[in-house]
């Protein structure tokens, strides 16, 4: 059984990892104890040190059936052939960081971009997908060769082997920053970035398995100029928080379905200066212990 099936309504808080701009500082972490409503813990959980500008952009965290937290990242802008990888029992120790080489095979890719965690709980595996640009690989339309991004994937069972790297998603158009949501039984929901230059909006695509194929991409239940969405389960709604990158705020929408969609940017509070990061749900007593060993 996966750890968040074992928390308990009553015993409930959930974690969102964070970073600053410029993101050479590290790992940062918000919690809240509604899911709408978040607090900064104002400090750095860990340092980056791996990858060829060192920074920790879009950290993203799952918690295995063990209780150990795994954190991945984007560990550079552009040139690294892989991602950052951490563990941690408490999200206080950290284990050494490591640069997992999911893309060596393949020579000119250009970046390895938001590396984003599910657990498979009905395959027993970690998935992790990112969006990464091989010049001359795709249809460019009106995307620069170098700005032209389809999602790949990897799977491991112990963050010590990993299968090999493959595509994991081509829907026709330059796509970053995609996330799994697992709605149902054999029900999966991917969020994604259409990063387009008419479109650069968030929008959904659906597949029997997480591993896919997505299909039935949506229209976009997003303004234009935002990002990174972030997913997670309160009651009986999905909330979606996402990048308003231009208007420079963090905006929320609500839904049941992801098919329709309700504005919550009202409803919600996010501290300034929060960057693309995941919500996982964690019991209270992680947080009790974060804000302790921080002297919140």
């Amino acid at each position: 059984m996966a750890a968040l099936a074992l928390v308990s309504c009553s015993r409930r808080a959930y974690l969102f990892t964070s970073f600053h701009e410029p993101a050479d500082k590290g790992l940062r972490m918000l919690y809240s104890y509604d899911g709408y409503h978040w607090n900064d813990l104002d400090t750095v959980l860990l340092q980056p040190k791996v990858g060829n500008q060192k920074v920790m952009r879009d950290p993203s965290l799952v918690q295995g059936p063990d209780g150990i937290f795994h954190l991945v990242w984007t560990s550079s802008w552009r040139g690294d052939k892989g991602f950052g990888y951490a563990s941690s029992k408490d999200l206080i120790h950290w284990s050494d960081q490591q640069l997992i080489p999911v893309m060596e095979h393949e020579p000119t890719t250009v970046n390895i971009w938001a590396p984003e965690l599910f657990y498979d709980d009905d395959g027993n595996q970690f998935i992790i997908i990112w969006a990464s640009c091989i010049p001359g690989r795709f249809d460019r339309g009106i995307e620069e060769d170098s700005n032209n991004h389809r999602m790949y994937v990897t799977t491991t069972k112990d963050f010590r082997t990993f299968t090999p790297a493959r595509l994991f998603l081509d829907p026709g158009f330059s796509v970053i920053d995609a996330t799994i949501v697992k709605r149902g039984e054999s029900d999966y929901v991917l969020v994604l970035k259409d990063n387009t230059r008419r479109e650069r909006d968030i929008k959904c695509a659906f597949a029997k398995s997480p591993l896919g194929p997505y299909e039935n991409v949506s229209k976009a239940f997003t303004d234009s100029f935002t990002e990174g969405p972030s997913v997670v389960k309160v009651k009986n709604d999905w909330l979606i928080y996402y990048d308003s990158y231009r208007k420079k705020i963090y905006e929320a929408a609500s839904t049941k379905d992801f098919v329709h969609f309700i504005d919550i940017t009202g409803k919600v509070e996010v501290p300034e200066g929060h960057k693309h990061g995941t919500i996982i749900t964690v019991r209270r007593k992680i947080v009790s212990s974060l804000l302790k060993a921080y002297k919140h």
